[in-house]
């Protein structure tokens, strides 16, 4: 089940039995000052929208946050972890131990996926494509969270739906190579002949359970086909907005 709330800016919240310090939240496009091809919430900096309304979409979610800083990513689609604040930093996942700054990533058909630890601790969250994924991203973010695996929450977020991610089959592969049971979430293509169907939920659901991780929620979204909520890269491709998955400890 997935609950929404805060309808005047579209907020979504993860419905998870996280301790009650945690604090998340996902951004939509329902509502903002973005215009065009980004309306309305457009927290991408890099993908041609209009620099003063991106600065004033971040600026409301710092506020969002507390106030307390963003800690922005340089994404590129690795394992990659930043264990502490560093705005900039070339990694795919953040981790954050004291309430001083928030964890952040966008997204826009990848799957960003919470965590936090049962005694409200620490957190994280991860940027997961399927190069990330496949990477090895989410099973680093449980390494760098330095807890029994058995104590972390996981939550997964709006990502592209099983249905409509077509991919080659290199895609398969490399999720394949030294994890046959991916198998499982890959289903031939109905639309080209050696291409595949891929389900990153599951895909996400079988590396953090292998990693240790037991409770895991969310994973009920589709970006591609819910325009009205989300943006999407494979939908509309360099005219594509991005949301912002924050965590942070308060």
């Amino acid at each position: 089940m997935n609950k929404l709330v805060q309808p005047e800016l579209g907020l979504l919240y993860p419905h998870w039995p996280a301790p009650s310090n945690v604090r998340a939240l996902v951004t939509t496009r329902e509502a903002g000052p973005s215009q065009g091809a980004f309306a309305c919430f457009n927290l991408g900096d890099q993908v041609g929208d209009d620099p003063l309304v991106v600065a004033a979409c971040r600026e409301r979610l710092q506020k969002e946050a507390g106030g307390r800083p963003l800690n922005w990513l340089q994404q590129i689609h690795t394992d990659q972890v930043a264990t502490q604040f560093a705005l900039g930093a070339k990694a795919d996942a953040a981790v954050a131990t004291n309430s001083d700054y928030a964890c952040v990533v966008l997204t826009a058909d990848c799957l960003p996926v919470f965590f936090c630890d049962a005694q409200g601790t620490k957190v994280a969250v991860a940027h997961a494509g399927w190069r990330g994924l496949a990477a090895g991203v989410l099973e680093n973010t449980v390494k760098a969270l330095d807890v029994d695996p058995s104590q972390i929450l996981a939550w997964l977020g709006p990502a592209i739906g099983a249905r409509v991610f077509e991919v080659g089959p290199e895609v398969r592969q490399a999720f394949m190579a030294g994890h046959p049971d991916a198998a499982a979430a890959f289903v031939p293509s109905p639309y080209r002949l050696k291409h595949y169907m891929a389900d990153l939920y599951r895909l996400a659901t079988q590396r953090l359970q292998q990693a240790g991780v037991e409770q895991v929620f969310g994973g009920n979204f589709c970006t591609l086909t819910d325009e009205e909520r989300f943006y999407s890269f494979r939908r509309d491709g360099q005219q594509s907005g991005r949301m912002a998955s924050v965590i942070w400890l308060d």
